[in-house]
């Protein structure tokens, strides 16, 4: 088996895509206040889909993923504009990576 098919078998792309958990669950993952979550989302650090309004905000994986990263860096000092930068920036590259892994993979 070679590192591509290792990797899928590791990665589900598509479990990953489906991935999407409430605001409320998200917050009790990542140790993060709802009120903390919407204010990033206001700011435009985070989306949700929401599929109607009124609803329950829905985050999906790399939503969650960001939410962790920028945690880390707030707690790590960094102020919340630049730690949304950096996120910004590092989820550029993984997207990048998985886009031309899911290439590759085809």
């Amino acid at each position: 088996m070679n590192s591509n098919e290792e990797l899928k078998n590791l990665l589900d792309f598509d479990l990953l895509s489906k991935l999407v958990v409430g605001i409320g669950e998200v917050s009790e993952i990542t140790g993060v206040p709802t009120r903390q979550i919407r204010y990033w989302e206001e700011k435009g650090i985070i989306h949700s889909s929401q599929e109607a309004e009124g609803t329950t905000r829905k985050y999906d994986y790399l939503n969650v993923k960001k939410i962790i990263l920028v945690k880390e860096l707030l707690d790590d000092g960094y102020t919340l504009d630049a730690a949304a930068k950096k996120v910004g920036d590092r989820m550029k590259l993984i997207n990048e990576a998985f886009a031309k892994l899911a290439q590759r993979s085809e």
